[in-house]
């Protein structure tokens, strides 16, 4: 149930021909699963101060990124924002949330340069991506395909999902610790890291109802109901200011980022604090529904549905950069539906 609503797909074969031609043409670019240089940094602490080759640890094995990277196409959910924050510029990117123009979050808006190449998400063009001919690739936060991952090795070094990361549960934290090492600035990343965790710690510290208190992150869209697992940014980001996720929810989780609540069982939702984001449709389509307001955490005024596009935006990238402004924005409202 994340914004763009993914599923796990094979990545689609692709088209003979010039496809075909720019693959082999780029694939000289560096291998994925290149592990053979001993002056590398090693692969749990990423390039020590900026030092190259450096090696980034992932599920499909260890990538070399030879020297610093000048042209990254950022992929993964979140990347292009977590490489804009360590002072990079993508010269191709995704648009997960279909923020439009640039692809990125207003807490991003400016950082641009020049407007990246905008790639496709859960089907992205592979000749798009090797005719911008780059140096590094990043899908950290992906759904852990190893058809996609392969086919885009075969491009340039690909640095995708560590292991136990697949279907898009991997924290800001580690997408930022790994990004930041496969661009060979390891500090910058510890930076935004500490002082992002500051900010949590100060929130929790001024908060301290949401202790212990469980939580319900779901979100609707036009198919029906859904719940967030933890694993998720979501949820992540919730339990760090001291939540507790919805056990009943975690009771019913599988190896997907989300759960489908139906109608029937909308009671599942029940928390010390329900939170909902609509996925196009109007917010009211959820704080409107009957069988919604019915729910006892709802009904007891102890519910938020998120009618601010922005916040339930920033909540839902959960990249380094729109961390912070959710923490701005989201917090004051769980207080307030707390009391």
């Amino acid at each position: 149930m994340n914004d763009s609503a993914p599923r796990p797909r094979r990545t689609p074969v692709l088209m003979a021909g010039v496809v075909a031609a720019l693959l082999v043409g780029l694939a000289a670019c560096g291998s994925s699963d290149d592990a053979d240089s001993s002056a590398s940094a090693s692969a749990s602490g990423g390039a020590a101060e900026g030092a190259f080759p450096a090696k980034v640890a992932t599920k499909f094995g260890e990538v070399t990124v030879d020297k610093a990277p000048e042209r990254i196409v950022a992929l993964g959910w979140g990347d292009a924002e977590t490489v804009l924050a360590l002072g990079g510029q993508p010269v191709g990117a995704s648009d997960w949330l279909a923020f439009g123009g640039e692809g990125v979050g207003p807490w991003a808006k400016g950082m641009y340069d020049k407007s990246p190449q905008m790639i496709g998400t859960l089907e992205p063009e592979f000749e798009k991506i090797a005719a911008l001919q780059p140096d590094l690739i990043l899908d950290t936060k992906s759904s852990g395909d190893r058809t996609r991952h392969d086919t885009l090795s075969k491009i340039a070094p690909t640095v995708g999902v560590p292991k136990g990361a697949d279907q898009y549960k991997l924290s800001w934290e580690k997408q930022t610790e790994m990004i930041a090492a496969a661009m060979g600035v390891p500090e910058k990343g510890e930076k935004l890291i500490a002082d992002t965790e500051a900010k949590f710690a100060d929130a929790a510290k001024a908060h301290p109802e949401f202790k212990g208190s469980t939580i319900t992150l779901g979100s609707r869209t036009s198919e029906g109901y859904g719940a967030y697992v933890s694993g998720t940014g979501r949820v992540g980001f919730v339990e760090r200011l001291g939540f507790e996720n919805n056990p009943a929810v975690e009771a019913e989780a599988g190896e997907g980022f989300s759960i489908s609540v139906s109608k029937e069982k909308l009671d599942l939702l029940d928390a010390d604090l329900t939170v909902m984001a609509p996925i196009g449709i109007p917010a009211t389509d959820i704080s409107g529904d009957p069988l919604y307001k019915a729910v006892p955490s709802v009904k007891a005024g102890h519910s938020v549905v998120f009618d601010d596009k922005d916040i339930s935006t920033a909540f839902a990238t959960d990249s380094v950069l729109s961390t912070g402004y959710a923490l701005e924005k989201v917090v004051p409202l769980f207080a307030e539906r707390m009391k």
